[in-house]
């Protein structure tokens, strides 16, 4: 028996995205072209898996273009995909690290005893670290 075939309302519902994006998807190659019935899109059951795989690169901070590359070498170039994962594995890293130091620095202004913050030692001194181009992440030192 073969694999029931989705309309895009069918799938995008299945999915929980807009028809617009599917076809956007599409259009970019993420998804593969569809079967044409009566000229409407049909889809395989497996373009759910498929859809969920983008939102969960997306919500990893793959951008369209890295998802696109990650797909195409899937499977095929395991280096390949690897290499890319790495990147965004240290791309995320660097974000982490710039978060938290943002965090920490929040946290010290939160509790900083002094009334003007400019009168802390601390805050001067990523002041001073800032001024002189380097970034918070870097300058703060707890």
């Amino acid at each position: 028996m073969s694999e029931r075939l989705l309309t895009i309302g069918e799938l995008a519902r299945r999915a929980g995205v807009a028809t617009s994006a599917l076809r956007y998807w599409e259009d970019l190659g993420l998804l593969p072209a569809p079967a044409r019935i009566s000229s409407q899109r049909r889809y395989p059951e497996s373009a759910v898996a498929l859809v969920g795989v983008i939102l969960l690169l997306r919500d990893a901070g793959f951008s369209l273009a890295e998802q696109k590359a990650l797909m195409a070498s899937r499977g095929v170039a395991l280096d390949e995909w690897r290499r890319l994962a790495r990147r965004k594995q240290a791309e995320l890293d660097e974000h982490i690290a710039k978060a938290r130091a943002a965090r920490e620095a929040i946290d010290h202004a939160l509790r900083c005893p002094h009334e003007d913050i400019l009168q802390c030692t601390n805050f001067r001194g990523l002041i001073t670290a800032r001024l002189a181009g380097q970034p918070l992440h870097e300058a703060h030192s707890h």
